[in-house]
């Protein structure tokens, strides 16, 4: 119901022709998105638990629910679920868990740093409380809304400084607020992600052209930086390497030799890229295979979820790469229609050049728009002078 009246309050605003895209808000993404109601977990769901409801609703992260007055969210947030007649909080959202924090915690089972997934407690790992891995990672560390009325440019500088996903409230219960906020109370949310607003971007593809047509290297978007691991690492190896240095994904790197060191991530670049590895590949991974696969390597673990009912059902996992002299548009559409973060860039042989990730389109396409409208108060100006 909250939605419903949601999308007629928004369509209401928007009444008038000739909206541009600049002068969009954030509740007219969510009205695009038209996504159910919020995926969430209590605060003492079990890990396990989490990764079921993680696996069943087809998402990578959750907010975590708890009653009022008794914790202090991520980051010092207040941000409630309240009656909507009454306006009495029923529920705190402390915090966001994604598939990485759960990946880290199982990563810290190996205490002796062997990796031997016959030591690991996997039972005792993930019968553990959600609460207390959240923040594991550093994208957990805070949380936070979106008002429908912050501007869509407002959205994307946010969205492009590192931060994935975010709450929006359908029926702010805070006044005067156009903006990002650690402190919201509404009846009911919705999670709006970087994939959602490349997806209404590229909805809106015909007002881009002169940024989506125009190549990534010309663009500067790709991070030329970027480290890996090589198909002889082990899965559990290559969690400690994601955790250790907050990558929800890395690239598959073709092995030099016998003698390379497979406990630590290695500088890709040049190198043959051969697969990817990701927080979403556990997502795939039957829950009660998870434990006996850790010990398999990188390339051997995505065969079997290749096989797994649960992948049948997603997007092919194929490299999705481009080349340095693609232009914007096709990363996008490569990045939405295999519902991946990152694009690997390649040179015409293989061998891995870079990245192009969603925080860097969004930051790209914004610094476009925000351009576009430059132009169009000089030419205002000059014809007012």
């Amino acid at each position: 119901m909250e939605f419903i009246q949601f999308r007629m309050m928004m369509q209401i605003s928007n009444v008038k022709e000739g909206v541009s895209l600049r002068e969009k808000k954030v509740g007219d993404v969510t009205l695009a998105v038209d996504k159910r109601r919020l995926v969430e977990v209590p605060y003492t769901a079990t890990l396990a638990h989490t990764l079921n409801a993680l696996v069943a609703n087809r998402v990578v992260a959750v907010p975590v629910a708890a009653p009022p007055g008794h914790w202090i969210g991520a980051g010092g947030s207040m941000i409630m679920e309240s009656d909507k007649h009454t306006g009495a909080v029923r529920k705190h959202y402390i915090g966001m868990v994604t598939m990485l924090d759960i990946l880290a915690h199982i990563g810290e089972g190996d205490g002796d740093g062997d990796g031997g997934h016959d030591r690991l407690d996997y039972e005792g790992m993930m019968s553990v409380p959600v609460s207390s891995v959240i923040g594991h990672c550093i994208e957990g560390l805070s949380l936070w809304t979106l008002n429908p009325n912050t501007s869509i440019l407002d959205c994307m500088e946010m969205l492009s400084k590192g931060i994935h996903r975010t709450l929006v409230p359908l029926d702010s219960q805070m006044e005067n607020i156009s903006g990002v906020e650690l402190v919201e109370s509404a009846s009911s949310y919705r999670m709006l992600t970087q994939m959602d607003v490349l997806r209404f971007l590229k909805e809106h593809a015909g007002e881009l052209n002169r940024v989506l047509s125009r190549s990534i290297r010309e663009l500067g978007v790709i991070q030329e930086t970027v480290f890996g691991v090589s198909d002889g690492t082990k899965v559990l190896e290559a969690i400690k390497c994601m955790k250790a240095a907050s990558l929800n994904a890395v690239p598959i790197i073709e092995a030099s030799d016998a003698t390379e060191d497979y406990t630590k991530l290695i500088n890709g670049k040049g190198r043959k890229l051969i697969g990817t590895i990701s927080a979403k590949d556990l997502r795939e991974c039957p829950v009660t295979k998870l434990q006996s696969w850790l010990s398999l390597n990188v390339m051997e673990f995505k065969e079997k979820v290749s096989t797994s009912p649960l992948h049948g059902s997603l997007p092919s996992r194929e490299l999705v790469t481009c080349f340095a002299e693609s232009c914007l548009g096709e990363a996008v559409d490569k990045a939405i229609t295999k519902h991946v973060h990152r694009v690997w860039v390649v040179d015409r042989h293989g061998f891995l050049v870079g990245l192009v990730s969603l925080t860097d389109i969004i930051r790209v396409v914004r610094i476009s728009l925000l351009s576009d409208t430059s132009h169009v108060i000089c030419d205002i100006y000059g014809r007012n002078t």
